[in-house]
């Protein structure tokens, strides 16, 4: 449980961090820009530029810039104390919704989705921003409604917090069409109300709400002879994950047919590194959002072991951090930071390992993508300036 604060605010901190979650950072972005390096190169070189040229070290090049971008951003933000951030909620919730929405309107497409800004030549993503945002947000309100001793109420601790979902859900989800960034945001919400203390008799209201709902939609779908397919793509994600012998394989099912022949194919020990054979234009884009089955395909079983304990080791000195937090507020943020990568990672996998529908989660520190890659490392040094104030080293 989190202590009450007894050290003087300011703008900086010098205590000891959690060494051991830099060093897991460490070595999942160490990892990471191998794999890519390896999944990404085939593609890169079918890439040619208007002067004729390819370069299978483009997306290393820049993903490795990122890196070093996050890094420096890590160990600054590790400095400053993270208490400040309390004091700018406000601002923080109207920048993420502002942005948000601008995006929908003026920002780049691709995929049938607008979800990128273009700014002198450099491209970003503000829905990775916008998580990390949203969870120091939330911190700061559940944290002021807990020292209220207004949590375990309806009206201010339950539904209060889920009003100020809807701009996001809006933004996200509707301008943008970025269902798992939406479904993120909200489920890292909910993980920070349940720690926060709000009753679980809500949780289980408004699950049972949600469940009556999708089974009243799906009956009604039956009743009228419609398919999941004619409802929309993500649907039709749905029934060709409840069905892939079925599906349509150079349709639908080409992406995650393919992910599970390079699993299939890295057997105990894999094939070896760089000797993947699904990453030559099988699997689309390879680098992105299925780099674990590059990274099944090419080290194994036992590759993926060591990867998935990284992320749990991840994960618990996280928790670590949350239980040792100075007070409410670091607590929360420990817990929302740490649930937005571990989910992340989570979904990801069971993704690639066709465990749940297909939908765009990319793996932390691994999958290509610089905005992504800054926000997670943004994310670490936010833990270690709240490692700093509870003394997590120790």
């Amino acid at each position: 449980m989190a202590k009450k604060k007894t050290k003087k605010f300011g703008l900086f901190i010098n205590g000891k961090f959690d060494y051991m979650l830099v060093i897991i950072t460490l070595l999942l972005l160490g990892i990471g820009l191998i794999i890519l390096l390896s999944a990404s190169a085939p593609t890169a070189l079918s890439e040619v530029d208007k002067n004729g040229n390819s370069n299978s070290y483009k997306y290393l090049i820049k993903q490795g810039i990122m890196a070093v971008a996050g890094l420096f951003a890590m160990v600054v933000l590790s400095k400053i104390d993270y208490r400040i951030y309390r004091k700018l909620k406000w601002p923080i919730y109207i920048g993420c919704i502002a942005i948000l929405v601008a995006v929908g309107f003026v920002g780049k497409g691709e995929g049938g989705a607008k979800r990128w800004i273009a700014i002198a030549g450099f491209t970003f993503q503000p829905s990775e921003f916008a998580k990390v945002g949203f969870v120091l947000f939330f911190a700061s309100l559940l944290s002021d409604m807990k020292e209220k001793n207004k949590i375990k109420k309806l009206v201010p601790g339950f539904l209060f917090p889920l009003v100020f979902l809807i701009p996001v859900i809006i933004s996200v989800y509707k301008l943008q069409n970025h269902f798992s960034a939406t479904f993120l945001i909200c489920a890292i919400t909910l993980v920070q109300m349940f720690v926060a203390g709000s009753s679980l008799k809500y949780f289980f209201a408004v699950g049972a709400a949600g469940v009556a709902g999708v089974s009243a939609l799906l009956v009604k779908m039956m009743s009228s002879g419609e398919s999941l397919k004619e409802l929309s793509f993500r649907f039709s994600r749905i029934q060709t994950w409840l069905d892939l012998e079925s599906a349509e394989l150079t349709g639908e099912a080409w992406q995650i047919t393919n992910s599970l022949y390079a699993i299939g194919s890295g057997g105990l020990f894999g094939l070896g590194l760089g000797k993947s054979k699904q990453k030559y234009l099988y699997l689309p884009e390879p680098q992105n959002d299925f780099i674990f089955a590059i990274l099944a395909e090419e080290l194994g079983f036992f590759g993926c072991i060591i990867v998935i304990i990284l992320f749990a080791t991840f994960i618990w000195r996280g928790i670590v951090i949350a239980i040792k937090a100075e007070d409410n507020f670091g607590t929360l943020i420990a817990i929302g930071l740490t649930t937005m990568i571990g989910l992340q990672a989570l979904i990801n996998i069971a993704v690639v390992t066709n465990t749940i529908p297909v939908t765009g989660m990319p793996l932390p520190f691994f999958s290509y993508g610089g905005s992504a890659m800054l926000a997670d490392l943004i994310a670490v040094g936010i833990l270690l300036s709240v490692s700093r104030n509870g003394k997590t080293s120790n």
